[in-house]
């Protein structure tokens, strides 16, 4: 059952790559926000804040999807004999 999810988790590599990117570009602009409330407005601060938690939430779902594709490639070259799909084989 774990294999399965992991497999599934990391069976599109490209859109989980897109989403981690995603999520570092936001990461950086909630870092600049909150740079910039320190110095010259507080209240960009809060945004910078609210900006910070869809930022983790795709970094980490993205890195997520990149582990999961590298480790099911293991996976498949420990155990070759178990049934998955072409896509999850290394190349």
């Amino acid at each position: 059952m774990l294999k399965q999810y992991i497999y599934r988790l990391g069976q599109q590599p490209k859109v989980s790559l897109k989403r981690f990117l995603i999520g570092i570009i936001l990461f950086g602009c909630a870092v600049a926000a909150i740079a910039y409330g320190y110095y010259y407005q507080p209240v960009v601060q809060l945004v910078g804040l609210i900006i910070m938690i869809p930022a983790l939430f795709f970094a980490l779902w993205g890195y997520l999807g990149i582990f999961a594709n590298r480790f099911s490639q293991v996976i498949v070259t420990m155990y070759p004999g178990d049934k998955v799909d072409d896509n999850d084989r290394p190349k």
